[in-house]
């Protein structure tokens, strides 16, 4: 029995752990450009809405979970205008983002009746031959944006460190006056960037509406946004370490079904408290460990202003 239960455990890992890893990619996305982004729960929750409402509509789960990421980029021009032309504080207009997506997507999801609004989403797809070996088999058998997310990291990582076009990126994100002197349009590449990292969060977002729950609940991204701000952290802005982060959490979210099925009871609260602990722990570890200080873009969170050339 205990055995089943490990397995039924480690079978359900990557469906929690998908939206901390899209949502943390898409996080080091636009704080390499130097954008500092602590709005990931808001444009979690727009391309939650977007996605149900796409799917409720179309009955396409590839078709809304790509809604879904154009609704959070568009969404996410309004923080982008913000702070990169406006200079807006970057963390006051990024908790402002979190409270205007929270009551927008409240207001539309229940003036358009999608709440509980059941729909099919996405089957799981076995990885043949593993799906074939005994019990472990059906560690092997998830549905399709689990089987994309490797490819997604490896992609967005290649991008980063192996083309030029992400070396502007991280240069605009290091030392803005000096990418502008060498003919980089910093404006240009920040607003990209916030674009293309909103997108993935949104993606995120979609993926806990459209593929995980296949329904739609005022707020139902609980907290994991703030969670992949912190997962960013204690990844030192690397894709790779943001994955294994977000597994991690996965395992802790996905343990909690599994002790209840097992019969073990724990306090209502705890339980709810049990990965933001988690998150204030690994956030204690970094700052006493002063890890990733050097990771960190040099210009993080700090608006630009070009200087005239005489």
């Amino acid at each position: 029995m205990s055995g089943s239960i490990v397995l039924n455990w480690l079978a359900s890992t990557p469906d929690f752990a998908v939206p901390y890893a899209f949502a943390a990619l898409g996080l080091i996305i636009s704080e390499r450009a130097g954008v500092l982004s602590l709005g990931a729960e808001g444009l979690m929750l727009v391309g939650a809405l977007a996605g149900i409402g796409a799917q409720i509509a179309m009955g396409q789960p590839a078709v809304s979970l790509v809604l879904a990421m154009l609704a959070a980029s568009a969404v996410s021009l309004l923080f982008a205008v913000m702070v990169i032309w406006l200079r807006v504080n970057q963390v006051i207009a990024g908790l402002a983002l979190v409270f205007f997506c929270q009551g927008l997507t409240a207001l539309v999801g229940s003036l358009a009746e999608w709440t509980n609004h059941a729909t099919a989403g996405i089957g799981a797809m076995a990885l043949w031959p593993l799906s074939l070996l005994p019990g472990a088999g059906r560690l092997f058998e998830q549905n399709a944006m689990v089987w994309l997310t490797l490819p997604i990291f490896l992609a967005v990582a290649w991008f980063l460190s192996r083309t030029s076009a992400g070396l502007r990126l991280r240069a605009v994100g290091e030392n803005p006056q000096a990418a502008d002197a060498a003919g980089i349009r910093v404006t240009v590449w920040r607003l990209a960037a916030v674009l293309a990292g909103s997108a993935l969060v949104g993606l995120a977002g979609a993926y806990i509406s459209v593929v995980s729950t296949k329904l739609w609940i005022a707020g139902m991204t609980g907290g994991r946004g703030w969670i992949a701000v912190g997962l960013v952290i204690f990844a030192r802005w690397s894709p790779w370490k943001a994955l294994v982060g977000a597994l991690l959490f996965g395992c802790i979210e996905a343990l909690i079904p599994q002790l209840a099925a097992a019969g073990v009871q724990l306090p209502q609260y705890f339980v709810m408290m049990t990965p933001y602990a988690v998150t204030l722990g690994v956030m204690v570890w970094v700052a006493l460990s002063r890890r990733g200080a050097d990771e960190e873009p040099g210009a993080l969170g700090q608006p630009y202003v070009r200087e005239e050339r005489r």
